[in-house]
């Protein structure tokens, strides 16, 4: 993918000191954004992502299209999603919206702790876990099944990078907000 490109926090910070008309874009949840967003930035979740509105939303405009989540990951998933679809570049910013914050870059939103969707997932998962062992030992052998399934689907996320139960969570009323 030859306009796919990625760049520092620091360089970043650079860039958009420099130009203010960049296109930023922030595929986290609407919950991560409105307690903490790169001044300037458009939330698109990556769970609704359309790549088309992406680019519709910024037609007539050169500049490329900068790519943020909270630490990377997620955002390159993104890019690799927009990059068919544009020739324009598009730039994944490495260590995401944490690491442009720690680094200088201006930035909104409500302040205050949102809880990701990664740490929701363990959560989740982890009690899952928890409460099927315990309803095996204490109500019957059959619940054993739900710990094993948990587990079977933390495997399947690992090696297929994707998560069915990260997905679902990222639609919960908690994690929403209006999109940009």
């Amino acid at each position: 993918m030859k306009n796919l490109k990625t760049i520092s926090a620091t360089e970043f910070r650079d860039l958009h000191a420099a130009k203010s008309a960049a296109v930023i874009i922030d595929v986290r949840t609407g919950a991560e954004f409105e307690a903490c967003h790169v001044e300037g930035a458009k939330l698109y979740p990556l769970q609704e992502l359309a790549p088309t509105a992406i680019l519709d939303a910024s037609a007539g405009s050169e500049e490329p299209l900068y790519i943020l989540c909270k630490a990377g990951g997620r955002a390159k998933k993104a890019a690799e999603q927009i990059v068919p679809h544009t020739d324009r570049d598009v730039i994944v910013v490495e260590g995401g919206t944490d690491a442009c914050v720690a680094c200088g870059v201006p930035f909104g939103g409500q302040g205050g702790e949102v809880m990701s969707i990664e740490r929701q997932v363990r959560v989740v998962a982890g009690s899952l876990v928890v409460v099927g062992v315990a309803l095996g030992t204490l109500v019957a052998p059959g619940f054993y099944l739900l710990s094993g399934f948990v587990g079977a689907g933390l495997v399947f996320a690992g090696l297929t990078d994707t998560c069915a139960m990260g997905m679902a969570l990222a639609r919960m009323p908690w994690n929403r907000a209006k999109a940009v």
